[in-house]
């Protein structure tokens, strides 16, 4: 295994941190110089260096609703004074009936989205996949006793694979399917060595060998993905694309805080669903444009960079002198191409799916002008939220703004990011080949 990611913590206690809503810079929104709401919470495995016990909150139906309401307020332009009755009184008309949010358990894990994502149609490996996912639901419950539902969610899941193993290499892509085969009898093994973590009695075991285990799913399921599904349309082709997935680490050293010092975070982009997006991403990620840069917003609500010193709002591209833009671009379950340059809003698509929701804590996504759907170009934030308070698909910005990515490692840790903390870097660590048209390697 490589290094492992790390985030450091010295001995002292976390200093409380307090920002107002709505004071002082650009919002993801793009409402000029305003600030956001509220929370917090790998192929390499995550340590996070902690000498004093973590910090922790939980968010009552009020509070989640104001959060709500401070979302809506920033997508329809609510005054920046006097936020708790007018961001209620906006957000009536966008927010969903708290039955329909409060309703069905949400998938949250940024994993489970990214696997659920992919562009495959192969019901064995969803069925041994969800087994396995459910474990983490059967640890929920106290001491020893979640061993027993843990042993049925492992027999569930070795019996959907045993059931189903030739259907799986039947899907595997032909140029990916010695990997995928290997990974197919890595599972197995690890499917046995849960079983005798499990008649160990070994609790403390369970979780990183289930996440061991999901890893060699995804894989899995990534092999049968064979090239770019579809056609990106004509008018974006010469931009920067990522026509598969890439992994970056951000890595941002922390000021001011007696507690936390510096801390990397592991994001998955994906490109299969926002290829013209993540791809303006990587690129920019590959010019160093956020190396050195500081964190601009960080309000509870959401976490938010990308606003280069100067009057510019986003990336200036050399070869043209005018801010790159992009459009919005947003995928939906059922169509094989995304949307561009509209809002599900306005298509009336009120009910739609998104392929990449807003439900993860660390959920990444651009920022854009409220106005004007095609106006991102630089400036991303990270959604900070509770997530059964608004499950997948119910969340008033899905279909609003365009997600690209999720924090898969230290996510947590995003809560402790505040307003002048440094981006010393993201850094490619992998699928940077993916990258198609780098307008970076035409720069120099």
């Amino acid at each position: 295994m490589a290094a492992l990611l790390s985030c450091h913590y010295s001995a002292a206690s976390p200093a409380s941190s307090s920002s107002k809503f709505f004071s002082g810079h650009r919002t993801p929104f793009s409402i000029p110089h305003n600030h956001l709401a509220t929370h917090r919470s790998s192929p390499r495995p995550v340590q996070c260096q902690i000498h004093n016990q973590q910090k922790g909150k939980s968010f009552s139906i009020k509070e989640c609703a104001i959060s709500i309401a401070l979302a809506a307020g920033l997508v329809t332009g609510v005054p920046a004074l006097d936020w708790t009755s007018n961001a209620f009184a906006a957000a009536n008309p966008a927010v969903p009936d708290v039955s329909v949010l409060i309703s069905g358990p949400p998938i949250k894990d940024p994993g489970a989205l990214l696997r659920y994502a992919l562009p495959i149609d192969n019901k064995a490996i969803r069925e041994v996949q969800k087994p396995l996912e459910d474990i983490t639901e059967s640890l929920k419950v106290a001491g020893v006793r979640a061993l027993d539902s843990v042993e049925r969610n492992l027999r569930q899941a070795s019996r959907a694979l045993t059931q189903g193993k030739s259907l799986i290499v039947s899907g595997l892509a032909e140029s990916k399917k010695e990997h995928g085969v290997e990974l197919l009898t890595k599972l197995e093994a690890g499917m046995n060595e849960l079983q005798q973590i499990v008649e160990d009695r070994d609790r403390d075991a369970v979780a990183a060998k289930q996440k061991e285990l999901l890893q060699y799913v995804g894989g899995v399921e990534e092999d049968m993905v064979d090239g770019f599904p579809y056609e990106v349309p004509e008018e974006y082709q010469s931009m920067p694309l990522l026509k598969g997935r890439a992994t970056v680490d951000m890595k941002v050293k922390v000021k001011d805080n007696p507690s936390l010092t510096d801390c990397v975070f592991r994001i998955v982009l994906d490109g299969y669903n926002a290829p013209v997006t993540a791809g303006n991403f990587v690129d920019l990620v590959e010019r160093h444009f956020y190396d050195g840069m500081e964190i601009q917003r960080a309000d509870g609500f959401v976490v938010q960079t990308g606003d280069p010193e100067g009057p510019a709002e986003g990336f200036i591209d050399p070869s043209t002198e005018k801010t790159r833009t992009i459009p919005l671009e947003i995928m939906v379950e059922g169509e094989k191409v995304p949307f561009y340059g509209v809002t599900l809003e306005e298509l009336g698509l009120y009910k739609a799916q998104t392929k990449l929701p807003f439900n993860a804590f660390g959920t990444m996504a651009m920022a854009r002008d409220e106005f004007e759907d095609n106006s991102a170009s630089s400036q991303v934030f990270w959604l900070l939220k509770e997530s059964e308070l608004t499950p997948s698909n119910s969340n008033i910005l899905d279909g609003r703004y365009a997600v690209f990515g999720y924090v898969t490692e230290n996510e947590d840790f995003l809560a402790d990011l505040k307003v002048g903390d440094v981006i010393e870097s993201i850094q490619v660590v992998s699928g940077l080949e993916n990258l198609a048209n780098p307008s970076y390697k035409i720069a120099g």
